[in-house]
């Protein structure tokens, strides 16, 4: 009988793993042959991983990408590369290789070889100033590893490493150093998955495009330019836009003289400094591009800090990107932020804010206030302090002054921004759908006080299925959560439409248009009530129609 029963057991088992063998094995490439490892994700389900795969060659200093000369052999696509060279989040040193331009594919599979799959290639974010395609795994995988969203949302997913800080960005302005070698980087990634994709099972022609934070707005850099023709149907940008106001750098000269300066290479003569650039070590570059926070504390916003960023170069970016929505007229396009997002910024700015026996003051909001709108002088502290403090009364409550101060850095450098871009793609579209949303998942950071909702990026673990990944850190709340956010993005990115795939959703909605501006607010407990219109419509009537009309004096 035992005999009998151990038979039994090992026939199932070889019966299972022949039927649930479903895997790509060895692919072929442009560069040459790729094999990735297989991995189990449930009873008949697995996810090929194809990790470290180069889509150009090692990058030369300040040029745009080449593609790879390719490779003998099977190349064991089993780890990630490095990054791209960068600072570490401390700022105090650099990680990271010049070989850095490769990108990873998660392709679903079930009983039998998936094909003709929808791609989503995904863009992280760093402030364009670090970050790489296998970033931040704290518990688990890498919390841009695609698993979870191929198998549950059956797409294909790409993320890609690009350069980032002084080597991707630097800029002088003007043709000697245009700048916004990451966004070729990307855009180079981009051509290699429109290649190559096939070979995976992925639709050439349905490609989306999605990212965070810089990732995001370098999404809506890849959609507004002209060299992306045709490249991709889909795009979804969380939290940032390319009309974001830390997303353009405005005078990148001066940027590159100071870069100039701690490297030993300043000149009078502009040409001899570039050309002293050019020649100058990599690191020493890198470390010069460092953000430095002692030296801003108290003296001004977060905000300028930012510094390194695209350029309009009269190529990529032709013009200014409010000017390029032509461009994404055929592009269907998904968009929305974290109800806080700019509270972690807010918190640097004003410390007061998430410290329990401090009080905010007036004078707090009006200095806040003065950081993020010098170009415009003191009119603009006054008339936007007006519309901040309206629902006030006369002696407010103190957590309601502190939440205020995160609401304007939110509005300010995310959310306006953003409604912006979606009203100008909705009036350009032809055709192509337009879609708003609003995270407002409450945080999962301990400390902060009760009245935070979603912070900067806290969207990125559901939409990846870390719920599901790393089950015990996790509510059965936030399992939900995931569950319908992995299911709006692949079904938008199947359908261009949210709501249509073979993935159900909560709640139905409803497309932005020219006059309907409706936006699904998404989090846990998700009902017909979680449709409204014209979010924070006050505060954006502001930013775009007071604050825009008033004259500059910068």
């Amino acid at each position: 009988m035992k005999t009998t029963v151990m038979m039994l057991a090992t026939l199932m088992s070889v019966t299972l793993g022949a039927i649930s063998a479903a895997k790509l094995g060895v692919v072929q490439t442009e560069g040459g042959l790729v094999q990735g490892v297989s991995k189990s994700m449930g009873l008949f389900r697995t996810v090929d991983v194809f990790k470290g795969i180069p889509f150009a060659d090692t990058p030369e200093l300040w040029e745009k990408p080449k593609a790879h000369p390719g490779w003998s052999g099977v190349l064991k696509a089993n780890k990630y590369a490095e990054r791209c060279l960068q600072v570490t989040l401390l700022q105090t040193q650099t990680q990271g290789s010049h070989d850095c331009l490769y990108l990873n594919v998660f392709v679903p599979q079930g009983l039998t070889l998936s094909s003709n799959l929808p791609v989503m290639v995904y863009l992280f974010g760093g402030a364009f100033l670090l970050g790489a395609s296998n970033d931040l795994a704290i518990l688990g995988d890498s919390l841009y590893d695609g698993k979870e969203m191929a198998d549950r949302g059956n797409v294909i997913v790409v993320t890609a490493n690009y350069r980032v800080g002084t080597l991707g960005f630097l800029s002088s302005g003007d043709a000697r150093l245009p700048g916004n070698y990451g966004l070729w980087d990307q855009h180079a990634a981009i051509l290699w998955v429109r290649r190559n994709i096939a070979s995976f099972g992925g639709n050439p022609d349905n490609v989306t495009i999605f990212g965070q934070s810089a990732g995001a707005a370098s999404v809506s850099f890849q959609m507004l330019s002209p060299h992306s023709t045709g490249l991709f149907r889909r795009a979804i940008t969380q939290c940032g836009v390319a009309l974001s106001p830390w997303a353009l750098q405005r005078n990148p000269m001066a940027l590159t003289r100071k870069i100039a300066r701690k490297v030993g290479c300043y000149r009078s003569d502009e040409d001899m400094m570039l050309t002293c650039l050019k020649m100058s070590d990599p690191v020493g570059l890198t470390m010069a591009g460092k953000i430095d926070i002692l030296l801003m504390l108290g003296k001004g916003v977060v905000m300028d800090l930012l510094e390194l960023a695209p350029v309009v170069d009269g190529d990529f970016l032709p013009e200014h990107p409010s000017r390029l929505f032509h461009n994404a007229a055929d592009v269907d396009y998904m968009a929305g932020v974290n109800s806080m997002d700019g509270h972690i910024f807010a918190g640097v700015d004003v410390p007061s804010i998430n410290q329990r026996n401090a009080n905010t003051t007036v004078e707090d909001v009006r200095g806040l206030l003065a950081g993020l709108t010098k170009e415009k002088g003191n009119a603009a502290v006054g008339s936007a302090l007006s519309v901040y403090s309206a629902h006030w009364g006369s002696i407010p409550e103190p957590a309601v002054v502190k939440k205020t101060v995160a609401d304007i850095e939110t509005d300010f450098l995310f959310l306006v921004p953003t409604q912006t871009a979606l009203q100008l793609h909705a009036n350009h579209s032809s055709g192509a759908r337009t879609f708003s949303y609003l995270f407002n998942m409450k945080t999962r950071i301990p400390g902060f006080p009760r009245w935070v909702e979603a912070e900067h990026s806290e969207d990125l673990q559901y939409l990846f299925g870390k719920p599901f990944a790393t089950p015990l850190i996790y509510f059965p709340r936030h399992r939900d959560l995931s569950r319908y956010m992995i299911a709006y993005w692949t079904n938008f990115a199947k359908t261009g439409n949210p709501n249509q795939g073979d993935r159900k959703v909560p709640v139905q909605w409803p497309p932005f248009t020219t006059t309907h501006r409706p936006f699904l607010t998404i989090n846990h407990q998700m009902s017909k009530s979680s449709v409204s219109y014209n979010l924070r419509r006050d505060y954006v009537n502001y930013w775009t129609s007071t604050y825009s009309r008033l004259p500059q004096v910068l």
